[in-house]
């Protein structure tokens, strides 16, 4: 493919605003693969090179989180044990459960959780635990395998749910539920990312640079988020889930 200036001047800036959204409330996939789309990339090449700037950014905001203390490291650990194969039961769910079924029962769902979200200006600042302490870690564990599972079958989101559960389920301050999400989906990008350079993927050309655009955008969302707290992830999960219901709305309908 030949790259041109016009390529990388659409790219770079919606992979910046990508990985601003998605280090706040995650769904910044939701912007950086269809710019792949937009300068004309194959579906396999696009989502490798796009997938490339998501490791990339995600490690900055993770180490920017971990910086100041804030994952929850024993929670976060236990949901990532249980993404790991959650994924690969989702891809293989594929061929079995229609992923437009799916699309539309996230869809239905979607509108409860933007509700919930917008109604009570006080959800993201839920510090008390609604499971017993025992079952704490085989609930990260169920919540990893459950958000694993719908990353593999559909995949717009997973960082936005993960978030939700932590707090509303958890009880996980907004911003270390914030941290946890990017770490386990540093985790689940890192097993990706090696399979699409394997199979050569990923438009290094492009990929490089946009990458760099990916990680500025993912520093400057993850100081602005530990800076203002719960009320800028709070504003920004409602413009992600409102998103997230316009692309599956459009997906089933088209």
């Amino acid at each position: 493919m030949q790259l041109t200036l016009e390529t990388y001047l659409i790219v770079c800036p919606l992979i910046f605003l990508a990985g601003f959204i998605d280090s706040i409330a995650g769904g910044g996939g939701l912007i950086s693969l269809p710019a792949y789309y937009l300068v004309g990339l194959p579906p396999a090449l696009a989502a490798g090179t796009n997938k490339m700037g998501a490791f990339a950014g995600t490690a900055v905001a993770t180490g920017k989180y971990a910086q100041k203390k804030l994952i929850p490291w024993r929670l976060a650990l236990a949901a990532l044990a249980g993404s790991l194969p959650g994924s690969y039961l989702g891809a293989q769910l594929v061929s079995i459960l229609p992923e437009q079924t799916v699309r539309l029962i996230v869809l239905c769902a979607l509108p409860i959780v933007t509700v919930f979200v917008l109604r009570k200006k006080d959800s993201l600042n839920n510090t008390q635990s609604r499971i017993d302490e025992k079952l704490t870690l085989p609930v990260c564990f169920g919540i990893g395998l459950l958000i694993g599972t719908y990353d593999g079958l559909v995949g717009p989101g997973t960082g936005t749910f993960i978030q939700i559960l932590f707090v509303t389920v958890l009880g996980t301050e907004a911003l270390k539920a914030s941290g946890a999400a990017r770490l386990i989906n540093l985790g689940s990008n890192v097993g990706a990312l090696i399979n699409f350079m394997l199979q050569g993927h990923v438009l290094y050309a492009l990929g490089l640079p946009a990458a760099l655009f990916g990680i500025a955008g993912n520093w400057l969302g993850s100081s602005l988020a530990i800076k203002k707290g719960s009320r800028l992830i709070r504003g920004v999960l409602i413009v992600v889930l409102v998103l997230l219901m316009a692309k599956m709305a459009y997906d089933i309908l088209m």
